[in-house]
């Protein structure tokens, strides 16, 4: 048996249940809708050049969802929420404009897809940029929300009407099956979230029936997940839908915990104008959902409620008349600026020079960890808004590698905690935090587990700020301990940054010290960009021999280094440079401490260029000191073969041709799927100073 809810429904009596005025506004918007669609059809000549779909037979449960949307709240749609634009106050023409890709689609200027909006605007309830990656909305939405309860419990959220604000994330029923929308359930029950989850169900993914594709409902299956409210809804019915979704906001703004409502939708118009429902659809099916048609069931209700037939017909042909001047404003309107289309891959970062004391006097040596940890105090310390979370990060353990210890002790379990195994949650979580103002830093607990988190880093964190034209720069710092040292095995020691480096609109960091640990992680939480973090694991305490050079003197509070500037680690002597007998090695990571121990036997031979920043890389810096030296070595952990390393040198052969005496080296590990748990064959498997030192004797005798 089913929990019963406790967001309790009313039933229907003959008298309205709020103003008539609430019902000629749904119906009128419903017509306005109604008249898109068949316009859409009718022009579909011109309009069919971008793919769309459209809210027919959504209309009343995501009117009455939007009639109590307020501009304190986040939203999160998906892509047949026409309906609940047109109910908070988006014009037709404006819709149109983004239907059309014109440079005034109010949205993304022509960057995205109808009915993907990304509206940060007074009056309006705020809606970040959400994909069309079916379902994948529901874990930024639960990351808005759980940013919510953040700053409220920190006092950081005012307004003047004490409207306490929640999120609404839409869903089509087809996607609940994504798993990724079960780590968004989790942690909603788990943390009692001030989330409406809405899920439209219509009985149809694309050409797969439900029955098809899953074995419960939306309903059915949020019973698992002990403290999500849920409750039925008749979609295709506006009074029952305005009244049922009243309380269960009222449920939520009473900080009563998450709610789940699925609403019954017929489908009226077609998957999206390319999939056309004639194509799949039979006629008992398609007779079926128009019996279901919202429209002249409010329509009737209209007539019993006394409002006169002449005026229920001079609303439908109004917003006739509206929708084909609409249409031809939108038609009309200018096109891109094709100049502008490789702008706002990232809003620029206020840190662009290196402050701060480097070695402070009488300072002490710190190991890697201990610095990435004094940077996140001092973070914790400064920024109210600032939260750390991932697995085992929180009070009992600190995290495996110790980098969180006693933070939550210190600042509190709300901002400091454990969260569940579910990669794809930390990472797109940090995509609402910033919708909200929160600022979340992460963690990963190994790049080998970072797999699951790729839709969202992809889908919605990389491309926010291009697609809505920096209007949602999403903030994420994204902690992820990488590469091999002393038995770590085949799923604790892999690199990944060139994974991570085919992703573009995030910027990936890789230190190779104490002090550029500190001075990253501090500029990338100011970075309004997503900034990943790697941090190898065999420089965290420099147990690995070699490494020693990895322990620094801890920078003082206030240094910081751009994100993009490269360092030289170690210089060569200007006589052999003069002499032709040097070299330029550009690495990073542990690869900077191989060329460095590699080097003693080279004296003044050697410059090691640590990049520090992969993504933005150093340009500048790299082909400067490739024309000085004329002999370049690209050294990296990874495996050569198509990798970042391997596009580097390209690059560098490419921009720098004339300048070079030699072919541009590599060395990597060697190309194999996994680093070996046993040591001697992980030692066979990765480069080491010998090997480096090698291909030093032959740069400089070419």
């Amino acid at each position: 048996m089913p929990v019963k809810s406790k967001v309790k429904p009313e039933s229907k009596t003959a008298k309205p249940r709020f103003d008539s005025g609430v019902y000629l506004k749904a119906f009128e918007l419903m017509q306005t809708a109604r008249h898109m669609a068949e316009l859409y059809d009718e022009e579909m000549a011109f309009v069919s050049k971008y793919v769309h779909s459209t809210s027919r037979g959504h209309e009343a449960i995501q009117l009455a969802t939007a009639f109590h949307l307020t501009e304190h709240d986040y939203a999160a749609l998906y892509y047949r929420d026409e309906s609940i634009l047109l109910g908070i106050g988006m014009k037709p023409s404006e819709l149109m404009m983004q239907l059309m890709a014109k440079k005034n689609d109010p949205f993304t200027g022509g960057r995205s897809y109808y009915s993907h909006p990304a509206i940060k605007k007074k009056g309006f309830p705020t809606i970040p940029h959400q994909s069309s990656a079916t379902g994948m909305q529901a874990i930024p939405a639960t990351g808005m929300a759980h940013g919510i309860q953040y700053l409220e419990g920190r006092k950081l959220i005012r307004n003047k009407e004490k409207v306490k604000p929640l999120v609404m994330c839409s869903l089509g029923d087809g996607s609940v099956t994504e798993g990724e929308v079960a780590e968004a359930f989790q942690m909603a029950v788990l943390k009692k979230l001030p989330i409406i989850y809405l899920v439209q169900d219509n009985d149809w993914g694309i050409s797969a029936t439900g029955e098809e594709m899953r074995a419960m409902d939306a309903y059915e299956y949020a019973a698992g997940f002990k403290g999500l409210e849920r409750i039925r809804v008749t979609g295709y019915d506006f009074e029952d839908s305005y009244v049922q979704m009243g309380r269960v906001f009222e449920h939520v703004r009473k900080r009563k915990g998450p709610v789940l409502v699925h609403a019954d939708c017929p489908l009226l118009g077609h998957h999206t104008s390319g999939v056309r429902r004639e194509w799949y659809r039979g006629e008992d099916d398609l007779k079926k959902h128009d019996q279901m048609d919202p429209l002249p069931r409010l329509n009737k209700r209209l007539l019993e409620l006394g409002i006169e037939k002449r005026k229920i017909d001079a609303i439908v042909r109004k917003t006739g008349d509206f929708v084909r001047k609409e249409f031809e404003k939108a038609k009309s309107s200018p096109d891109p600026d094709i100049t502008l289309a490789a702008e706002y891959e990232f809003v620029p970062s206020p840190v662009t020079e290196e402050k701060g004391e480097r070695n402070p006097k009488k300072g002490e040596k710190q190991v890697m960890v201990d610095s990435a940890l004094h940077a996140i105090n001092e973070i914790l310390r400064d920024h109210p808004e600032a939260l750390f979370y991932g697995q085992d990060v929180g009070r009992r353990l600190g995290g495996v590698f110790r980098e969180a210890a006693l933070l939550a002790k210190k600042y509190g379990d709300d901002r400091v905690f454990n969260t569940p195994i579910q990669e794809a949650y930390i990472v797109g979580s940090t995509a609402g935090m910033s919708a909200v103002g929160a600022q979340a830093i992460v963690e990963v607990q190994f790049a080998d587990y970072i797999w699951p988190a790729l839709n969202q880093l992809v889908e919605e964190l990389s491309k926010s700020c291009y697609i809505t034209q920096g209007k949602f720069p999403i903030s994420s710092v994204i902690r992820v301990p990488i590469g091999a040292y002393g038995g770590g095995g085949p799923y604790h020691s892999g690199s990944v940054e060139s994974a991570l480096l085919a992703i573009k609109g995030i910027k990936v960091v890789y230190p190779s010290n104490a002090a550029d640990m500190k001075g990253l992680i501090k500029a990338a939480f100011l970075d309004p960009n997503p900034v990943v973090m790697l941090e190898h694991k065999g420089l965290y305490w420099s147990k690995v021999p070699g490494t020693d050079r990895a322990k620094t003197v801890l920078p003082d509070d206030k240094y910081i280094i751009p994100l993009g500037r490269g360092r030289i680690d170690l210089e060569a002597d200007d006589s052999k440079i003069e002499e032709g007998k040097s070299l330029v090695v550009i690495t990073y990571g542990m690869g900077v401490h191989w060329a460095r121990n590699a080097a003693k036997d080279y004296e003044g031979m050697i410059e090691v260029l640590d990049l520090r920043t992969l993504y933005p890389y150093d340009a500048d810096l790299i082909f400067e000191r490739v024309k000085v030296h004329n002999k370049v070595f690209v050294l990296t952990e990874e495996q050569i073969m198509n990798s970042y390393a391997e596009s580097l040198a390209g690059r560098i052969s490419s921009e720098c041709f004339e300048y070079l005496d030699a072919p541009v080296r590599l060395l990597g590990a060697k190309n194999v799927p996994a680093i070996p748990l046993n040591v001697d064959l992980e030692k066979q498997i990765l480069p080491n100073a010998d090997q480096v030192a090698e291909i030093f004797r032959e740069l400089l005798e070419y």
